[in-house]
């Protein structure tokens, strides 16, 4: 099947950094949907192509790449500087012509969603599928091969090289609000929280605490056998997320 046509779109955060991203229009919609990938992912992989694909029959979807990943300029921080990412995202939806905005983020992305909209506002609904609840979290095997890639030099290297994300070298100073206190905030916006109960890189705890540290409104589903972010993110749980933000935003 092939992908709906999109069309390519340069953003510039507020400090300066260059977005790689794109635009997939959504006919008779005054709904837009920012699309936050995980970390090293990118817009242009295909597993995040085919959920633009999909969202696009609820809204206009602008996607991109965060800093420091693909094409885009800069080095990722890996959550903290990427709400300036997202900024840019929904700032050019705004000016295109969506009057509702939601941002749909996944793993990485979906801490940047969490963060963006408690501490900066301006969304009308959030979406966060996959994302952590707090930082520095290495009680899985895949988050310490995670913690090895951003705080080794080698690790660093080889993300470059392998992924096409490069990673800063300066340590967090201060450390960012952690997602879990960021919900709290972003009240009355309604939040969606969605994970997996077979999730390698985060179990349902941090589901169940970014919820629990949210206000009203706000829905938590747990997804029987579904696994982490966009690469086993299935046609229909995508479906019945852009079913949700239509509903949330008619």
């Amino acid at each position: 099947m092939p992908f709906a046509p999109n069309f390519p779109v340069m953003l510039r955060t507020d400090d300066g950094v260059r977005l790689d991203a794109a635009h997939t229009p959504s006919a008779n919609t005054d709904i837009g949907i920012v699309l936050a990938h995980g970390f090293t992912g990118s817009w242009r992989e295909r597993p995040t192509r085919r959920i633009v694909h999909v969202l696009s029959a609820y809204g206009g979807v602008i996607a991109f790449d965060f800093r420091g990943h693909g094409r885009s300029g800069g080095e990722t921080t890996v959550g903290d500087l990427e709400i300036h990412d997202v900024a840019a995202a929904v700032r050019h939806a705004r000016v295109v012509g969506y009057s509702k905005v939601a941002v749909v983020g996944f793993s990485m992305g979906a801490a940047v969603a969490v963060r963006y909209a408690g501490l900066r506002g301006g969304v009308d609904a959030v979406v966060a599928v996959s994302g952590p609840a707090r930082w520095y979290y290495r009680g899985t095997r895949p988050m310490r091969q995670v913690h090895w890639a951003i705080e080794r030099p080698f690790g660093r290297w080889a993300a470059r090289m392998v992924k096409r994300t490069r990673i800063t070298r300066v340590p967090w100073d201060p450390i960012p609000m952690p997602p879990h206190e960021a919900a709290a905030l972003i009240s009355p916006t309604p939040l969606l929280v969605v994970h997996g109960d077979a999730d390698t890189f985060f179990p349902l705890e941090h589901a169940r605490q970014l919820h629990a540290g949210a206000r009203e409104p706000k829905e938590l589903w747990i997804e029987p056998g579904y696994g982490h972010a966009e690469a086993a993110a299935t046609p229909d749980l995508i479906r019945r997320i852009g079913k949700w933000i239509s509903m949330n935003l008619s």
